[in-house]
């Protein structure tokens, strides 16, 4: 089943999230949405659950010459998270990546200054936190921004997405206490073909949201 939108795909995240805390519970929980196209997904979910939402700039760090395959992911002041077995096929190592790695740093730092407008990260210290994409191809980017989320003790990790690859889903198991996918296509090539309308999402509509226009 294709998702009509992001909005579309968030509302019935949230319909299998009212459900999945009316059997386990939430504390107080707070939305991390990975910007930009996890944050329109995020803004019904954080509404339904009458939650804080806020994001979690992630950055993909790809190929050379091919920015869409990702090989690796950064969030914050955290060490860059790489798919070793893709650095060895192509022959790539950390230091040739250096350039690159500066370029995603640059971006991760103005988007954060941009969406959070001087706001230090939401405290996650033993709250229920649920970490939200548009969905999940190799899910780098989704298990960096565990990892961090993980080391400040959250009370429950929970990830939810819309689709991903059966593969990366049960990967990340292993980083999230739970979680959601409500579509998981064998043979994923792109997170967009299961949308009707991908569009590029604006820093003006994550902005907009973030502040509940």
């Amino acid at each position: 089943m294709r998702f009509r939108d992001r909005e579309q795909a968030g509302r019935e995240l949230a319909e299998r999230l009212l459900a999945w805390s009316a059997d386990h519970g939430m504390t107080d929980p707070v939305v991390l949405a990975l910007p930009r196209g996890g944050v329109p997904v995020a803004a019904p979910i954080a509404s339904a659950l009458r939650a804080a939402l806020d994001v979690l700039v992630v950055r993909k760090i790809g190929l050379p010459g091919r920015p869409e395959s990702g090989i690796g992911a950064i969030v914050g002041d955290d060490p860059p998270l790489f798919d070793r077995e893709a650095l060895e096929m192509f022959g790539l190592s950390e230091d040739r990546l250096g350039p690159q790695l500066a370029r995603e740093r640059a971006e991760l730092r103005r988007r954060e200054e941009l969406y959070r407008d001087g706001r230090p990260e939401p405290r996650v210290a033993g709250r229920t936190v649920v970490l939200v994409d548009d969905g999940l191809a190799t899910g780098l980017t989704a298990q960096a921004a565990l990892r961090h989320v993980r080391r400040r003790a959250p009370g429950r990790l929970i990830l939810a997405v819309p689709v991903g690859a059966p593969g990366s889903r049960d990967r990340l198991g292993r980083d999230a206490d739970d979680v959601l996918c409500l579509q998981q296509p064998p043979g994923l090539r792109s997170v967009g073909e299961w949308y009707d309308d991908f569009y590029q999402v604006t820093d003006g509509e994550v902005l907009a949201l973030l502040s509940g226009r």
